[in-house]
C-alpha cells in the first residue's frame, strides 16, 4: 500500500479511536484501541511494542532498549503519547526511532487534545515523500 494512503487510514482509525474515547486516558488505552481498529477494521498488519535493539559504535548494547509503539506495515512508526502538550523531543524520539529502525514515515499522536488534527504530526525518515 502506497504510504499516504496507509497514514490516511492510519489517522482515519486515530480519529475513530478519539471519537469513541475523548482526551485524558493513558497512553496504553488508546494504544490497545487503535491496534484494535488497524487489525480489525482497517486488515492492516500492526505490531505493538516492537523490541528496538541499541547498536553503539557498531556493537550491540542491548536487544531490547527501546519499545516502538506502533508498526504499521512494517513501514510506518507510530508513537503514541497522552500529553499536554507535544515538546520537541518528541518529534526528535521519532526520528531517532526512525532512523535506527530504517522506516521511512512516522506518526506522532497525541490523544490529550480536543481535536485529534491537532495533535498528529507526520514525520519522515529523510526519504522523499
Amino acid at each position: 500500500m502506497d504510504l499516504n494512503k496507509l497514514t490516511q487510514s492510519i489517522i482515519g482509525a486515530a480519529i475513530d479511536v478519539h471519537r469513541e474515547l475523548g482526551p485524558g486516558l493513558l497512553e496504553s488505552v488508546y494504544q490497545l484501541c487503535l491496534f484494535d481498529e488497524l487489525t480489525s477494521r482497517c486488515n492492516l498488519s500492526v505490531e505493538k511494542e516492537i523490541a528496538l535493539p541499541v547498536i553503539y559504535r557498531g556493537k550491540e548494547i542491548s536487544s531490547d532498549g527501546l519499545r516502538l509503539d506502533l508498526l504499521v506495515e512494517n513501514q510506518i512508526i507510530i508513537e503514541l503519547k497522552s500529553v499536554e502538550k507535544l515538546q520537541p523531543v518528541h518529534s526528535k524520539q521519532l526520528l531517532t526511532y526512525l532512523r535506527l529502525a530504517k522506516k521511512p514515515l512516522g506518526l506522532l499522536i497525541n490523544f490529550n487534545v480536543p481535536v485529534l488534527k491537532e495533535g498528529i504530526t507526520r514525520l519522515s525518515n529523510g526519504y522523499n515523500l
